[in-house]
């Protein structure tokens, strides 16, 4: 089996990634990073999720943003509870272009050609490190500063929900068997993984599923 470095973040998106990774016959590697996020629920529910779906291994590799600061999940800028205009204060500088650094550091090493992460260009909440044009530019500094890239194996970067909806993100898992209840999306989910309902990353995932026509298995606590 060919292998594969999944980049896995404890929310739903990534859950069906890995689901869809090994639909396709890779063996998966999951890597989960340890950013200085608000809260650490999103990391246990990533060991859950790369236990459930049959990863080889999870790894965690921790980075400290909130060193730079700059975003509402690093520094002490308060979460807001609707979508504004233009990219938002939940935007975390570099952060995918981090994480997806790390993904090819190990897939060098483990000697994996191909890459997937969970991003997407339609419910991205306006994140510019989630469209196409990033995913495709970071594809090709890849090959062209590895020496995997140099001799000639070719990488690639993987994004199979970068078209999707949240809704079909959300029919895709349950065709794959994913168990959304073990994910943690919300930016301001407390230490049991629960769910504000209030935030972007809330409204987005509950709009997908009420759309989908799939009950929300989501732990929501109102008030938050």
């Amino acid at each position: 089996m060919k292998k594969a470095v999944v980049l896995v973040s404890g929310g739903m998106d990534s859950a069906v990634v890995l689901a869809i990774a090994r639909e396709q016959r890779f063996e998966t590697y999951a890597l989960s990073v340890s950013y200085g996020q608000r809260h650490t629920s999103e990391l246990a529910a990533a060991e859950r999720v790369a236990t459930d779906l049959g990863a080889v291994r999870h790894k965690t590799v921790r980075v400290d943003l909130r060193t730079i600061g700059g975003s509402a999940l690093t520094d002490d800028i308060d979460v807001p509870e609707a979508g504004g205009e233009g990219i938002p204060v939940t935007y975390v500088p570099a952060r995918n272009t981090i994480m997806l650094s790390i993904a090819l550091g190990w897939a060098e090493v483990l000697g994996a050609a191909d890459i997937f992460c969970g991003v997407n260009a339609v419910d991205y909440s306006g994140y510019p490190d989630c469209r196409p044009e990033f995913i495709a530019a970071f594809e090709h500094l890849a090959n062209l500063a590895t020496r995997a890239g140099i001799e000639g194996r070719h990488l690639s970067i993987r994004a199979p929900l970068q078209q999707m909806s949240k809704a079909d993100i959300a029919r895709e898992g349950l065709r794959l068997g994913v168990d959304f209840s073990q994910t943690v999306s919300c930016y301001r989910a407390d230490e049991q993984g629960n769910a504000c309902s209030h935030c972007d990353a809330c409204r987005l995932r509950m709009a997908g599923f009420e759309q989908a026509g799939i009950p929300d298995p989501t732990r929501y606590v109102r008030g938050m």
